[in-house]
Parts: structure tokens; sequence; C-alpha cells
């Protein structure tokens, strides 16, 4: 594994076992619950030069992270929706590099993780209210195809300790 690999995924890639035990997927609903406090504490005492380093080398900054996250999660809380209320809905993906150019991306990043603090608050609360047939209904994603909310809360399990790990590790590596 080269370094590069690491610091792309040093929590390595989202893996989903299958069929996935209801105690795996309790403990993802309780890490996205988690997310928006461990986020907040990895970014704690962060100047603005450190937020605007970037984690690896052509990688996005601690602040893009930050609200790279904040898009991702809003994207993901609609989806589930979605696919709540409607038969297989088709998803619309979105321009993630593109999102983390524009202006918003440049604010403090106590913008976001407020968003995410309310935001968790409700995806949970969604979460935790389903009845074990609901994480079976699904949307379609135009690129990796049909996906059940089952597999989908543990892709934002993932990813919210992914990008997580991209600050605690640049933050380690660098002393900070």
């Amino acid at each position: 594994m080269s370094v590069e690999w690491r610091e792309r995924y040093p929590i390595g890639e989202f893996e989903a076992p299958d069929p996935i035990p209801d105690e795996m997927l309790q403990g993802w609903i309780n890490d996205i619950a988690e997310l928006p406090a461990k986020l907040r504490a990895a970014v704690k005492g962060l100047d603005d030069e450190q937020l605007d380093t970037p984690y690896r080398e052509g990688g996005w900054t601690v602040r893009q992270v930050v609200h790279h996250v904040a898009d991702s999660h809003i994207n993901s809380y609609v989806r589930f929706k979605l696919a709540l209320t409607e038969e297989l809905p088709a998803i619309k993906p979105y321009e993630e590099g593109r999102w983390a150019e524009l202006p918003d991306a440049r604010l403090s990043v106590e913008v976001s993780l407020n968003l995410l603090d309310s935001l968790h608050e409700r995806w949970v609360t969604l979460l935790r209210s389903f009845e074990p047939e609901q994480f079976s209904r699904s949307f379609v994603h135009p690129e990796s195809g049909v996906i059940s909310l089952k597999n989908a809360t543990g892709m934002y399990s993932w990813h919210g300790m992914h990008h997580t790990a991209h600050i605690t590790s640049l933050t380690k590596r660098m002393g900070w």
C-alpha cells in the first residue's frame, strides 16, 4: 500500500458484507449520529492557514472537506427520503469537485458543522424510526445502479469516518 493510497483512503475503502448483520447496521447509524461531534473535534483549534491546507497533495483543503461532508450528507438525506416516498427513484449525482470550488466552500467551517448538527439529528431520527423492511427500499444511481438504504447507511457511516480521518491523519502528520 502506497503512502498516496493511505492518504487517500486512511480507513480503507468501503466494503459491505452480504448480508449486512443488524448489529452492523445499528453501528453504522450510531456512526452517523456521532459524526458531527467527531468532525467538530477534528477541526477544533485549527486556524485559517491550517484549515486551508490540503489533506494530501492534490487533495481538498480541510475547509473544503468539512463543506464537502455537509454537501454530500444533504444529498444523501434527500436520497433516503426519496427512496422512502417513491418507488425506486432515480437520483441525480452532482459534481462534488466543482461544488468544492464554489464560494460557499470558503466560508467558516462552523457553518457546515452547525448544518451537520441539525441535519444528522433529523437523519438519525429518521433512520432509528425505520421498520426493518424500509432498509430494503432503494434508489437508482445512474453510475452505481440500485442501492438499498441499508447499504447506503453503511456507505455514509464510512464516508463520515473517511473524511474525518483525512483531517485527523493530516493533523497528526503535521504535528498540529
